[in-house]
């Protein structure tokens, strides 16, 4: 029965129930975590084989002849830009590989900013009053960029095709002081959303009032789809080209969630200005990344075909998770008018949205039977949820069996914060 039509004798009984179960829970002295979207020891295992892929001096040397021991080759090694340039349906050419973080990276890319701007006799954005976009709920590392270096943050709100755009159009074109755009467009971290070829189209068609506009292409989850192949979207890149806007984003993908975590390989593309600019001030921090484990991960996937046929054994492992989520959720939660949550195609995340109110209350009874989860307000920029609703849920990171007793705690923390709010509401 849906707890706001419930009488007020009828609520009480159940919540009496409720934190019965809720006693009882704490007993079990419970030590469950799924607060971050990590891979599990058997994902990790997949690529097990690539600690040994290289075997000695000759082992080491990459098509274009370089030793890979040695220093140098600032932009990274061909063939990986070759397999991100298929990923990313972006040329080679156009593409930087890294160390293992695209995190990493993109604090760089708002830090040469803050320094230097961003090219082309632009003003450093540092001392000046500079704002990002931030679609949310969205990636709270993100967010924590921003707040770190003074950069004041304005929540976007997230529609089922994307970011609201008549709102960032309006924006963007109004306001010079807006420098940058946070995105995560494939399978969006935590809601799931594919952004649409429409938003897309939107977003690459923009005029900034700041010439010095940038958007942050987070494709984070670019191949990370959980059933069958990874959903086909508008190519951005050529997309920006097509309206004369080719310097106006960053785009950055990693190999964090297909081989290692610590130790993948992180790229950064974006225009032949753009790109020329980033290696003239790179070429102060560093000589040359680690182009052993770069090589690693060119000869072990081989190709785009191979990253592909890799992550359909990640689907494989992290399938059953989800659908366990969406089962969970759809038995404890429906009809009860209480929650609605995603149903991602791909990606590491659900995002739950519990009635307004109850998301900090229901972080709370969890951590008290002794069950981790994303701190609630994480999502949204300073870690502040204004309708404290939405939680994020991690779910690939605990045994499947472990998952569903988290997942039964989390249903029924929740239900006490909403039975709770509902019956002080009344009073």
């Amino acid at each position: 029965m849906n707890y706001s039509t419930m009488t007020k004798q009828q609520l009480a009984e159940e919540l009496r129930k409720l934190r019965e179960k809720y006693e009882e829970a704490k007993l079990l002295g419970l030590k469950l975590d799924m607060s971050r979207g990590i891979q599990d020891k058997d994902q990790l295992d997949l690529t097990q084989e690539m600690l040994t892929i290289l075997h000695g001096g000759s082992d080491c040397i990459s098509e274009n002849g370089i030793d890979c021991r040695n220093y140098g080759l600032l932009d990274g090694l061909p063939e990986v830009k070759n397999i991100f340039s298929d990923i990313l349906e972006v040329p080679a050419q156009n593409i930087i590989v890294c160390g293992n973080s695209s995190l990493n990276i993109m604090y760089d890319t708002v830090a040469r900013a803050m320094l230097y701007g961003v090219g082309d006799g632009y003003e450093p954005w540092f001392g000046r009053k500079i704002k990002f976009l931030c679609p949310v709920p969205g990636y709270d590392r993100h967010f924590a960029i921003c707040e770190s270096l003074g950069i004041e943050m304005v929540n976007i709100p997230m529609t089922s095709e994307g970011p609201d755009m008549d709102m960032v159009e309006k924006l963007v074109s109004e306001d010079d002081s807006v420098k940058g755009m946070w995105c995560v467009p494939k399978y969006s971290n935590p809601s799931g959303i594919v952004y649409s070829d429409r938003v897309i189209n939107r977003i690459a068609s923009m005029k900034p009032a700041a010439g010095d506009f940038r958007i942050f292409w987070d494709n984070a989850y670019v191949v990370h789809s959980l059933y069958g192949l990874p959903a086909k979207q508008l190519n951005f890149f050529e997309e920006l080209k097509k309206y004369g806007n080719d310097d106006m984003a960053y785009i950055f993908a990693s190999t964090s969630k297909i081989s290692y975590p610590g130790a993948g390989v992180a790229v950064i593309a974006s225009s032949d200005r753009n790109i020329a600019y980033i290696k003239n001030i790179m070429k102060i921090q560093i000589i040359g990344h680690d182009k052993l484990n770069q090589l690693r991960h060119a000869r072990y996937f081989g190709s785009y075909e191979g990253i592909l046929r890799h992550m359909e054994k990640h689907a494989a492992i992290l399938r059953p998770k989800f659908d366990c989520v969406e089962e969970t959720f759809e038995k404890e939660f429906s009809g009860l008018g209480i929650a609605e949550w995603s149903k991602p195609e791909g990606g590491y995340f659900v995002s739950l949205n519990l009635q307004n109110g109850c998301a900090a209350r229901t972080y709370e009874l969890l951590a008290d039977i002794g069950v981790k989860i994303t701190p609630a307000g994480s999502p949204l920029p300073y870690g502040k949820d204004p309708n404290d609703s939405n939680l994020r849920i991690a779910p690939t990171f605990p045994p499947l069996s472990e998952l569903k007793t988290a997942l039964n705690m989390l249903c029924l923390c929740a239900k006490i914060a909403c039975a709770e709010k509902i019956c002080s509401e009344r009073e």
